[in-house]
């Protein structure tokens, strides 16, 4: 497996620095996990968005799907597209309240009413606990522990585990979800206080605990807020996790590979 960048600013855009949003590649197979602001731009860069072959959403927050309405627009409005969006609908994996929730983000007037109708260009799969397979991955959604109804996502293929938490505050489903992966690519979006909110997000050295825990091979830290300090939070991940940790760059890509097993 190789997972792309598109976007690691947490809660908000930075500057010159899209949101939530990966790219995950198998057997020729494109996967996109998440679509917030921004990402819609670096997906292009590289790709033509008609090339994803499915979308999962681990939640409705902006900072993880804002630019699912932009890419509406392009599935909808593209002069020439490749083929015909209405026979390839994309499948899009995302919690229950999905198609009502995008749909009133990208037309919210009652004048528009027709136009919020978004099964035209996408099939909707609600999220719930289990597996399923979307082409060559065994995907896993787990519930964590977020305002919103959000989920980790488990993606295994080619003999290779990514766990990534999502949106989330320290809870069991996630030594569930990251046991044993290969990578896990984890939210650390502020430095470890007694007094943060619970069941918001994880701090750095949370992750890092996390990371220990599950016994992973190797820890990436996204989702760090253009007012955190992104060193701070990588050095309390690295003073609880011995394995290798750093934080993710936008654009970069790592290749997902089976750990050495003992």
């Amino acid at each position: 497996m190789r997972l792309t960048i598109l976007g690691c600013s947490g809660s908000v855009p930075g500057a010159g620095t899209a949101a939530s949003g990966y790219l995950v590649e198998a057997k020729g197979t494109l996967l996109g996990l998440d679509l917030g602001n921004g990402t819609l731009a670096q997906l292009q860069k590289e790709h033509d968005p008609f090339d994803l072959d499915a979308l999962v959403l681990s939640h409705l927050h902006p900072d993880h799907c804002a630019d699912f309405s932009a890419l509406t627009v392009f599935r909808r409005y593209h002069p020439a597209p490749p083929f015909d969006p209405a026979s390839r609908k994309l499948p899009v994996h995302a919690p229950a309240e999905a198609p009502s929730r995008l749909a009133n983000a990208y037309a919210p007037h009652e004048r528009e009413r027709e136009h919020t109708d978004l099964t035209d260009v996408f099939t909707f799969e609600p999220l719930t606990e289990g597996t399923r397979r979307i082409g060559p991955f065994s995907v896993t959604s787990v519930r964590v522990d977020h305002p919103t109804a959000a989920f980790g996502i488990r993606l295994s293929a080619e003999g290779a585990t990514l766990a990534y938490t999502g949106d989330t505050g320290p809870c069991a489903q996630l030594d569930r979800l990251a046991d044993g992966a290969d990578v896990l690519l984890a939210e650390a979006s502020w430095t470890d206080a007694p007094d943060r909110p619970a069941g918001v997000h994880l701090s750095g050295r949370q992750a890092g605990e996390l990371a220990a825990r599950a016994g992973v091979g190797r820890l990436l830290l996204t989702h760090v807020p253009p007012w955190t300090d992104a060193a701070a939070v990588l050095g309390e991940a690295r003073s609880a996790f011995t394995g290798p940790a750093e934080l993710v760059e936008q654009g970069a890509g790592y290749d997902i590979l089976a750990s050495p097993k003992a």
